[in-house]
């Protein structure tokens, strides 16, 4: 391969680094023995600046242009980002609702006991029945007045009174779905080898 510029990289065909070229696999490398590919990459790829630096590193990874493309993100040179596959959250999610029903068991019924105290003892007060006065058998001179009938040949409705009623409202949990498998992001590929020229032509500026 004729002079390629230091620092060229160039996607081959087979699996190794031709003579004066390296993988691109992000391996540390000696200043001395690079000092013009030094110069021209420094530290962007990684290394101590000192004694040594990383080449690119594109094992399972795409190149991109550097810069800020129209409504797109800017990317340093040297800069690594993104992920092979993501998991979903509610964060990612829309805003949304969840709509349920409830359908009623139908008429409620039941029995309400009013508890009264009474008395067998003749009545004595002409007060209301309370606290301290109850319900007991009328009589005048001592005579029993004939207050109840076994006959139920009428009716009558007691006035409305208020009753509260207890209870538990029914409880609704949506079902759980899914198994939180990461969503694939990779695009469909095909695996090049990479290779960055370590000898050449030192590329001069314009």
């Amino acid at each position: 391969m004729s002079d390629p510029y230091i620092g060229e990289i160039r996607m081959m065909g087979f699996n190794y680094a031709p003579y004066g070229w390296a993988q691109c696999n992000g391996q540390v490398v000696n200043i001395v023995q690079n000092q013009a590919l030094f110069v021209l990459l420094g530290t962007i790829y990684g290394g101590n600046g000192s004694s040594n630096f990383n080449l690119p590193n594109l094992q399972g990874r795409s190149p991109v242009g550097m810069g800020q493309g129209l409504g797109l993100s800017n990317i340093s040179i040297g800069e690594q980002g993104g992920v092979e596959n993501v998991s979903l959250t509610t964060q990612n999610m829309p805003s949304h609702t969840h709509v349920a029903s409830v359908t009623g068991g139908g008429a409620v019924t039941g029995q309400i006991s009013i508890p009264a105290t009474t008395s067998t003892a003749s009545g004595t007060q002409t007060a209301a029945p309370g606290t301290t006065a109850v319900l007991g058998p009328v009589s005048v001179s001592d005579r029993q007045g004939q207050l109840y009938s076994t006959a139920t040949d009428g009716a009558t409705t007691l006035k409305p009174f208020n009753v509260t009623l207890q209870g538990t409202a029914p409880a609704i949990t949506n079902s759980l779905v899914g198994n939180n498998t990461p969503i694939a992001l990779r695009n469909p590929f095909l695996g090049i080898n990479f290779c960055i020229a370590l000898q050449g032509v030192y590329p001069t500026r314009q």
